[in-house]
């Protein structure tokens, strides 16, 4: 959206807790020009309706972003640490640049830009809400195609969050390399020998 003739983007995060894979950041400036109906919070949505509107919000946005910050980082930062970067990623990636960021949560990334936090912001701002679907989107399309490559975990279902089905997938197979060894669960399985 576009206040004063500033354009401010909405940010958020998908894939925090899961026990593998990447975790995603987008960053969308909505067009006032071009509302689009039906934006919430990812977490409220059905998949189908997630990337129906993923689909209007790329097409209808003044501009957006994804952005990623990998298993390696994850590992290496921490989650939240991680999380900062690959917000920090998005909101870095907009064309044209964003002069004001609105950050789902707490706190906020480092940012060359004034940024503010808002807590619930996915639910109470429609850019947040925006970057929430297409974080959701991209990361869960993310979590099929590795299920195609380390086969047995369910990846597909679940996207690396901790069922059941994902612990007990773990315990038998061992983790992949797109697991998280910095994560409890995980780490507790490496020192462990594999159930027959």
């Amino acid at each position: 959206m576009s206040v004063r003739g500033e354009l401010i983007c909405g940010v958020d995060e998908a894939g925090r807790g899961p026990l593998a894979g990447p975790v995603c950041a987008a960053a969308v400036i909505l067009d006032p020009e071009r509302p689009i109906v039906g934006l919430a919070d990812s977490k409220k949505l059905s998949a189908r309706r997630r990337d129906q509107l993923a689909d209007a919000i790329r097409a209808n946005a003044l501009a957006w972003s994804v952005a990623w910050a990998s298993v390696e980082e994850i590992d290496r930062l921490n989650i939240l640490h991680a999380s900062m970067l690959a917000m920090r990623r998005a909101v870095l990636g907009l064309v044209p640049a964003a002069m004001l960021a609105l950050i789902d949560g707490n706190r906020c990334p480092d940012l060359p830009i004034p940024a503010r936090a808002i807590i619930g912001g996915d639910a109470s701002e429609a850019s947040i809400s925006a970057a929430s679907i297409l974080a959701k989107t991209a990361r869960d399309a993310e979590m099929h195609r590795l299920s195609a490559i380390f086969t047995g975990y369910g990846f597909e279902r679940h996207a690396g969050y901790p069922t059941a089905a994902h612990l007990a997938a773990l315990a038998r197979l061992g983790p992949s390399p797109v697991h998280r060894v910095s994560f409890g669960p995980v780490r507790k399985v490496m020192q462990q020998p594999l159930n027959a």
